[in-house]
């Protein structure tokens, strides 16, 4: 899709705002679109899968996100 440059720097402001509002912890929605939140996810153990060694994966923040009702109508 191409938009004309206003919209295209709209929207680069909407995203700083919802990515700075994850980055404090909160969550974002858009009714009918869906919402993003951030959970943490534990430290775990992985698999090199070209040598096979077991190596450890670092604990980090991670995004989630969940359509909503009107989106998933759509796609279906």
């Amino acid at each position: 899709l191409h938009y004309p440059l206003r919209r295209q720097r709209q929207m680069c402001k909407e995203t700083g705002n919802v990515q700075g509002s994850l980055k404090n912890g909160n969550r974002v929605s858009l009714v009918g679109f869906g919402s993003w939140s951030v959970t943490r996810r534990a430290a775990r153990e992985g698999r090199n899968p070209q040598t096979g060694k077991t190596i450890q994966i670092a604990a980090k923040n991670v995004v989630k996100f969940k359509a909503g009702s009107d989106l998933q109508t759509s796609v279906n």
